[in-house]
């Protein structure tokens, strides 16, 4: 009778090594063959993807796949891991316990593959900004944003992995929403500045460097776009700070748009004995005499109007630099009241004539 005892035991003893080894061999081919993936993945990503990625004109595809290659093979593996793990016949709560742990990591990895791809897609595009808007721009906006975007990630990761172990998230999200509309309500000016921001630097009215005019009439050059206030730098050498918010709700001027040219004007008053066209001629021939007004577009003086006590007369000119426009339209002044005192044009003070009537 113990002999029989003792046989089924041995009998017992080897089905079940005979069980764990079957679930073993298939939890290890599961993982052999992730591995093996992984490593296709990897001849993949940096022999034949780069090939396909060299017919772009930007280097972007390429950095992207150097920095995910590392972390994309990882995740494979553990992905294999994982179902390996999940294929064991472990009791419930060492088997909760084991591929849970494995899934997070999943996640991790997930998340690390995911902040590396917006990692290089920011810094490409701060470069752009930089060139664009000019050094610091990028400092200023890039930051905040990968702070953002990566709340935004952990926050993601987060609740996949309460969704996994069948918390109720929704909680978390009600929590999350009611705390969002409490900052936004309380910081509602700071955060129409910053998203404004964020517009100007998307929609780009004018950059660093350019001279605008505001439609109050002010206006300098944008010495600095910030997240809250652009700044502007007159030319009495004070600075205008504007909150962004207004920049995007306004009409504005770009004096530096399309080109750097611009475009000056001279009025003038002669008298009404004046020969009209001997006086569009000399304004014509003085403003082509001043080295920096440009041959093409050609100056154009005209008749305006027929003035209380003048004949009022504009002159039209082009130069290369528009911040050269006073300094040429100062140049053209000199010279007409020259030509004009040559010529013998008179320049009339305002008249009046007063008639008294006496009584009788």
């Amino acid at each position: 009778m113990a002999n029989i005892i003792n046989f089924l035991s041995l009998e017992a003893s080897d089905n079940f090594l005979l069980f764990w080894l079957k679930e073993i061999l298939i939890a290890v081919a599961i993982f052999a063959l992730f591995w093996v993936s992984s490593l296709l993945i990897r001849l993949f990503l940096t022999k034949w993807a780069p090939r396909l990625t060299s017919f772009t004109s930007t280097d972007l595809d390429d950095r992207i796949l150097q920095r995910i290659t590392p972390p994309v093979c990882l995740l494979v593996v553990l992905a294999g891991l994982y179902y390996a793990v999940k294929s064991l016949p472990f009791p419930e709560k060492t088997h909760v316990a084991a591929a849970g742990t494995v899934f997070i990591l999943n996640i991790i990895v997930l998340t690390n593959i995911s902040w590396r791809v917006i990692d290089e897609v920011l810094s490409w595009y701060g470069n752009r900004l930089a060139e664009r808007h000019g050094v610091g721009v990028d400092r200023q906006v890039i930051p905040p944003l990968e702070k953002l975007i990566t709340i935004f990630l952990i926050g993601i990761a987060l609740m996949i992995t309460l969704k996994h172990f069948n918390y109720d998230i929704l909680s978390v999200v009600t929590a999350l929403g009611i705390g969002s509309l409490a900052i936004g309500m309380a910081a509602k000016d700071t955060l129409a500045n910053m998203i404004s921001g964020f517009t100007l630097m998307v929609d780009r009215p004018f950059r660093i460097g350019d001279r605008i005019k505001l439609a109050s009439g002010q206006w300098g050059d944008v010495s600095d776009i910030g997240l809250r206030t652009t700044k502007i730098k007159t030319v009495d050498n004070t600075v205008l700070i504007i909150p962004n918010s207004e920049l995007c709700n306004t009409t504005l001027i770009n004096l530096a748009f399309p080109d750097p040219r611009g475009k000056g004007r001279v009025n003038v008053g002669v008298g009404y004995e004046s020969n009209v066209e001997q006086v569009k001629n000399i304004l014509i021939e003085v403003a082509l005499a001043v080295p920096e007004v440009l041959p093409e577009p050609a100056p154009d003086a005209y008749f305006i109007s027929f003035g209380d006590s003048a004949l009022d007369m504009s002159l039209f000119f082009w130069v290369e630099d528009y911040t050269r426009i006073f300094a040429v339209t100062d140049m053209i002044n000199e010279q007409i009241i020259k030509r004009f005192r040559q010529e013998g044009i008179n320049i009339p003070y305002p008249m009046r004539t007063v008639l008294l009537e006496k009584e009788q």
